[in-house]
């Protein structure tokens, strides 16, 4: 049960910001409820760590370094996310945030499962950018499937 004054952190595009790296939303009514009622604070990492809108999409991979994001074209944009899962981690601190409900599979908030870096679809075990440094804060994750509580 959330408390009166306890504030939720929502992907952007759930309450139907076109913020996605295609410029499209990901909607879905009950979180832009939320959002609209002032029970939760909508945030892009993507965004925040300096991306446009649209994007060249990106993906997880393990590298040498270890884990990096790379667009289809290849180029390194790890700078971007770790920028913008750092600026959510300041937020969900001022806010004393314990709960977050972020996008599915995305390099940034996906929690559980993301895409495995080939661009072909394919899902692999992992966390997102924003979702690792969340948990690692004791943030409870959820995603767009498994928010209602």
């Amino acid at each position: 049960m959330q408390s009166k004054n306890e504030k939720i952190i929502v992907s952007a595009c759930l309450v139907g910001i076109e913020c996605r790296y295609d410029g499209k939303n990901n909607l879905v009514e009950e979180i832009r409820e939320m959002f609209i009622k002032g029970d939760a604070i909508a945030l892009c990492p993507e965004k925040l760590g300096g991306l446009p809108t649209p994007r060249i999409p990106c993906e997880i991979r393990n590298t040498n370094n270890g884990k990096e994001i790379y667009n289809r074209e290849q180029k390194n944009c790890t700078s971007y996310f770790i920028k913008g899962a750092q600026k959510v981690a300041e937020i969900a601190k001022i806010i004393n945030c314990k709960k977050a409900i972020l996008k599915a599979n995305s390099p940034s908030c996906g929690y559980g499962q993301i895409y495995d870096g080939s661009f072909t679809g394919t899902y692999c075990k992992g966390d997102g950018f924003t979702a690792q440094k969340l948990i690692k804060m004791g943030i409870t994750i959820y995603n767009e499937k498994n928010f209602k509580f």
